[in-house]
């Protein structure tokens, strides 16, 4: 990926007592959506040492140094799992979904067919990409 034009970093604050709020809101996450809502948080945290979750608009929301890469909401039938830099991540499978200028989305269902591996390679994208997208700023401040 190349820095030039690329869009600013989406910033939340780092509460203190986050791994409470997302605990508490994993365990009302209840059935078929939420086993798939835990399995892909726990993706989510995977990623590095340095992927921090907080909660934002009632989604749980990873994050490095402050920097929302993605997220997991659950609805009534489905879960998504939303990347903020969505439409820059390579999807060579069309899992992602959306037609925003940056945020893009999969859609996860109880007994509906995934590709595990291309979901997992969008997060671990994702991830990498703002990491490139926190090193281009830190340089650019320097």
């Amino acid at each position: 990926m190349t820095t030039a034009g690329m869009r600013g970093l989406f910033r939340l604050a780092m509460a203190a007592d986050a791994r409470t709020q997302v605990d508490r809101w994993l365990g009302a996450q209840a059935g078929d959506v939420g086993a798939i809502a835990r399995t892909w948080l726990i993706c989510l945290r995977r990623r590095g040492d340095d992927v921090r979750v907080v909660m934002h608009d009632g989604c749980p929301t990873a994050c490095v140094d402050g920097a929302a890469f993605a997220y997991v909401g659950t609805f009534t039938s489905h879960v998504t799992v939303g990347f903020f830099q969505g439409a820059a991540l390579p999807d060579p499978t069309g899992l992602l979904k959306g037609s925003g200028k940056y945020m893009r989305h999969v859609t996860l269902a109880p007994g509906r067919a995934l590709d595990r591996a291309a979901i997992e390679a969008l997060i671990t994208a994702a991830y990498e990409d703002v990491l490139v997208r926190l090193e281009s700023e830190s340089a650019t401040s320097r």
